[in-house]
């Protein structure tokens, strides 16, 4: 079946976003066709919108709908199905095959592609690799953010850093991302779970997620704070000095501020018995860093990233939709804003502006 559909594409010269009619052919072999209940708008897609381009390229990569049609290698999904759409495979190993990329051609000829989903669109034809089957009973519209912003962030707790109880986090960014990290270490136990950012309305939000402390990083400076709430004057860095910082560190902005500044908010070894802090990246970074290798040397401590949260979604996503179906994880005040398909360019603008105080998302009629 070939499906009428209105796609965002982001055209090759600087402009705008446009909206352009498309003809989604017949699912291949390993395609999902699939009608779009709604999309989050993810800050990671400004970078695509802003880099230089040599084509037209297609935007979103979390998403929840309804299975249209499938191909004939497709057996994990049918037609009928409520799926979640997500830019990381759903499950792989070594040797299985790689999810293939998207693309659409426009009415222009020209072929707007990108490396794995599209979302920004009221229909979408992707790899199987990337949908991930979820009950009928499902809310289709603030679930949507689970294949990003919230696996990005709880995942980071969860995996890369796999925290434990007891143990001290802090986030710098509590969009949508690091209230999702907030979520996840609250689930795991965290002492305490500090929250960073720069204004106090975004980090009063914070707390009603389970942030037990907050630092406002326009007003105090984040390091000495982190440092601050968790000092041990019972133990010592192989300097003589009381170890302090966090066991872990979450970076969800991405900026070189931010980057520059989680390893020395990261706790400091202690003589040896004890290794220092980690330190995970989980924004998109887009400039180059300067890290003081002596603080790593010394007090033993790691600068690591997280990608996707280290998710697999077939075994995450489960655990997501237990926490929001529990209320938990409530997804209904994370999502903070939400746009039709005619309004894209006004959500872009607000989310670059910074004036997204949680995760703002697309609804299809």
């Amino acid at each position: 079946m070939n499906i009428n559909a209105r796609v965002v594409v982001v055209p090759k010269d600087p402009g705008p976003l446009e909206i352009h009619d498309v003809i989604l052919p017949a699912p291949s072999a390993h395609q999902v066709l699939i009608k779009q209940f709604a999309s989050g708008i993810c800050h990671s897609q400004l970078h695509t919108m802003h880099r230089p381009r040599t084509s037209p390229e297609v935007l979103g990569h979390e998403s929840t709908g309804e299975v249209l049609a499938v191909g004939e290698a497709v057996s994990h999904v049918e037609p009928g199905d409520r799926v979640m759409v997500t830019w990381v495979p759903r499950q792989i190993s070594a040797g299985d095959r790689v999810p293939a990329a998207a693309a659409v051609r426009l009415s222009t000829g020209d072929i707007a592609s990108c490396s794995n989903v599209f979302t920004w669109a009221d229909h979408t034809l992707v790899d199987e690799g990337y949908v991930v089957k979820v009950p009928d009973n499902l809310a289709t519209d603030v679930t949507s953010i689970i294949g990003c912003a919230v696996m990005t962030g709880a995942g980071a707790v969860l995996n890369t850093a796999d925290v434990q109880r007891g143990q001290s986090v802090a986030i710098f960014g509590v969009g949508g991302v690091g209230l999702s990290a907030v979520v996840a270490a609250k689930a795991r136990g965290a002492d305490p779970i500090i929250a960073i950012d720069l204004g106090d309305e975004k980090l009063a939000f914070a707390q009603k997620f389970g942030a037990s402390h907050v630092i406002n990083a326009a007003t105090e400076d984040p390091i000495e704070a982190i440092r601050a709430l968790t000092r041990k004057d019972d133990r010592h860095t192989i300097r003589r000095e009381a170890v302090a910082g966090a066991d872990f560190v979450f970076d969800c902005i991405g900026i070189r501020q931010t980057m520059e500044q989680i390893v020395p908010a990261a706790k400091t070894g202690f003589f040896g018995a004890d290794a220092g802090g980690t330190a995970i990246l989980v924004g998109v970074p887009t400039t180059s860093v300067e890290i003081d290798p002596l603080d790593l040397l010394m007090n033993e401590k790691r600068f690591i990233g997280s990608i996707g949260g280290s998710c697999c979604p077939d075994r995450d996503f489960p655990t997501f939709i237990d926490w929001f179906e529990s209320g938990a994880l409530d997804l209904n005040s994370l999502v903070t804003a939400r746009y039709t398909l005619d309004e894209i360019n006004e959500a872009t603008a607000a989310l670059q502006a910074g004036e997204i105080k949680g995760r703002a998302i697309l609804t299809f009629s």
